[in-house]
């Protein structure tokens, strides 16, 4: 949108002025084919979870209907509880929300490691301490996940400000994206994840 400010006019094929709607349709129309890109390269239990965010947010819905889509993605609802993603009970299910998951969690020792778990707990530690020793321990601890963690981060940004409508978790989602780059290198300042005497840091 930088464009806007920078030149006069910015023009359409047909030569004729873009008008600021049309340049914001365009941008989330390319935003929405990138982020639908990338969420085929997530996890099944992650894809199902977006899914399901996407349609019910953090509310409950049908078994059956969370069934299909588990199916539909090669799994079930209840490797999708396994993985600490979500409540199922009674036919109904809903996503567990980050107040909800495991203070003691590791992802170094979760044998059922995926993105959206990650996140999640990644959004609870920055929404406590925002760019702190814990937060850049546990981005390092994350380590391969962590691209795949930075990519959810905008895919479910977008899903809660632009479809669901859901200031709040756009806002943490937002939040952590703003300090990507010096959360990553803080964690790359770090050797040693296993206990807090133990750890070093670059100086």
């Amino acid at each position: 949108m930088g464009v806007f400010s920078r030149y006069k006019a910015v023009l359409e094929s047909d030569d004729n002025p873009m008008s600021v709607k049309t340049a914001l349709q365009l941008i989330n129309k390319e935003l929405d084919e990138y982020l639908g890109g990338i969420q085929g390269e997530f996890d099944p239990d992650t894809r199902f979870a977006i899914t399901w965010f996407e349609q019910n947010g953090l509310k409950t819905g049908d078994y059956g209907t969370a069934n299909s889509i588990a199916t539909a993605r090669g799994i079930s609802v209840e490797s999708v509880k396994h993985a600490g993603i979500v409540e199922s009970a009674a036919g109904k299910v809903r996503i567990l929300v980050r107040d909800e998951l495991d203070e003691d969690w590791d992802p170094e020792d979760d044998r059922h490691l995926t993105v959206w778990e990650c996140l999640q707990h990644l959004v609870r530690q920055h929404e406590k301490d925002g760019i702190s020793h814990d937060t850049a321990v546990l981005l390092k601890k994350i380590n391969t996940q962590a691209e795949a963690v930075k990519d959810l981060a905008y895919c479910l940004y977008d899903i809660s400000a632009n479809k669901r409508k859901d200031a709040k978790e756009a806002t943490a989602y937002n939040a952590l994206i703003a300090d990507w780059a010096e959360l990553t290198k803080a964690a790359a300042a770090i050797h040693d994840t296993r206990g807090d005497r133990q750890i070093r840091l670059d100086i």
